[in-house]
């Protein structure tokens, strides 16, 4: 049997190799600092930081490091790089330094949550107030690795170097925030894939052949916009028709609303007993109201393909028998897009249990309703059964207005009805989703209404 590169490693080498990469990515972000200081905790995390003070040192730099805990107990690897540290020259110092240029957390990495002592809490503190800025070595100490967690407290640093595998934590719920630049080195460790989460990336879709038509590229049917919340039906509609869809129709819930949309002529304005829903992506829920509950057992048991956002989410929510029709749809023919509260609805949570592990829970809606599922928030998750789910890497806190929900399932129905993989369908658009707010004026405010016609 081929052994890993890491079974065959010489003891110490890859702490020696993170440690390396550490003070590499210390002076690329920081050239000109000279007084370093590098808190380290009880573990191995603690011995990266070690490691990283001796080259340092090494450089003419002028680490300080301050250990927590008793250094008695440190594992093997760690003790190791402490007694080289100490061998080089570096500084130990039982206090923080009064002024430093850098600071480089290397307390816990993924090391075990657990409450912090009053010296590491004020550390900590003190790390998020202090203006120097701050490089964490693998996860940001405080932070949960898998589910992005923050916890009571946690470092906030402005780069982070992940080592040997990308965390997922690191792109999702507190995780976004708390890394600021993520970089990436896998200490020449091939890794496979892992099991639990993927980051997600753009996935173009194909260019568009020159012999076809409208038809081509499938219908879409918006079904929402209550008295008063039609403007949530036409921003999905615009969505679609901006994201691709070869015709789009909408189905207004306000019996007294507009049959026209002047800013977008080309949308098709249908009663619902006119709409096909075998032949058509069925877009269900935005600004649907109380009024979309009556309708969702015909769309569920007819549709093809369907998104259901928003107010069709609380309506199946608080009705078991249409908790059953979804369940009863083809497997992988349904995307649901919710936010935390309507999870948290779905799964009969909390909003924050479903925000202390985003991906369980995402994972625990597709499992439970054979669909593929959009957690939106910071790091949306995209889960489905049988598949590792994805967490999508682009977007930001402009997407935090009103509308820009409904311009997803509209884009997310186009990729549908295009006839696209349903799963990788819904990644590509969420990844554009975002993207276009990455690259949206930094002085300009986004409007839902502005993402639309940006698609």
């Amino acid at each position: 049997m081929e052994q890993s590169a890491s079974l065959v490693l010489r003891p110490h080498s890859l702490m020696q190799r993170a440690g390396l990469a550490v003070a590499r990515l210390a002076m690329a972000i920081a050239p000109h600092a000279n007084v370093i200081w590098i808190p380290c905790g009880p573990g191995n995390n603690g011995g990266d930081g070690y490691e990283a003070a001796r080259h340092l040192r090494l450089w003419g730099k002028c680490p300080v490091v301050t250990s927590l805990g008793n250094t008695m107990h440190l594992p093997k690897d760690a003790d190791a790089a402490r007694k080289g540290a100490l061998e080089a020259g570096v500084c130990f110092s039982d206090s923080m330094p009064n002024q430093y240029d850098l600071c480089i957390d290397a307390l816990f990495g993924i090391g075990r949550i657990r409450p912090f002592d009053a010296t590491c809490s004020a550390w900590i503190q003190h790390i998020n107030y202090c203006p120097a800025p701050v490089l964490a070595i693998d996860v940001p100490s405080g932070l949960d690795a898998d589910t992005g967690s923050g916890g009571s407290l946690c470092i906030n640093a402005d780069v982070t170097l992940s080592l040997l595998t990308l965390k997922p934590g690191l792109f999702t719920a507190d995780g976004r925030e708390a890394s600021g630049d993520v970089w990436f080195d896998d200490l020449g460790i091939a890794q496979p894939t892992s099991a639990y989460a993927q980051l997600g990336g753009p996935l173009l879709p194909p260019s568009r052949a020159h012999n076809t038509h409208k038809g081509s590229y499938g219908d879409v049917a918006i079904v929402g916009g209550s008295p008063g919340m039609t403007g949530a039906a036409l921003l999905a509609g615009r969505a679609a028709l901006h994201g691709g869809a070869g015709r789009v129709y909408v189905s207004l819930l306000d019996c007294a609303a507009l049959a026209l949309d002047i800013g977008q002529t080309e949308l098709m304005f249908r009663p619902l007993s006119e709409l096909a829903y075998k032949s058509m992506t069925v877009v269900a829920g935005c600004g649907g109201g109380q009024a979309i509950a009556s309708h969702l057992a015909d769309i569920l048991d007819h549709s093809d393909r369907l998104v259901l956002d928003a107010d069709a989410l609380n309506a199946i929510a608080q009705d078991t028998t249409l908790q059953d029709r979804l369940r009863a749809r083809r497997v992988g023919a349904t995307v649901l897009t919710p936010h935390p509260l309507e999870a948290a609805h779905l799964l009969k949570l909390e909003t924050h249990a479903v925000q202390a592990n985003r991906l369980s829970a995402a994972q625990a809606l597709a499992d439970r309703f054979g669909c593929t599922i959009v957690l939106k928030g910071s790091g949306s998750i995209i889960a489905a059964p049988g598949v590792v789910p994805h967490i999508n890497p682009s977007g930001n806190a402009r997407l935090a207005s009103a509308g820009t929900g409904d311009v997803l399932a509209g884009l997310i129905g186009a990729r549908l009805a295009a006839g696209g993989e349903i799963f990788h369908s819904t990644c590509e658009s969420v990844y554009r989703h975002g993207a276009i707010a990455d690259t949206w004026p930094q002085r300009n405010t986004l409007t839902a209404q502005g993402l639309a016609r940006a698609l």
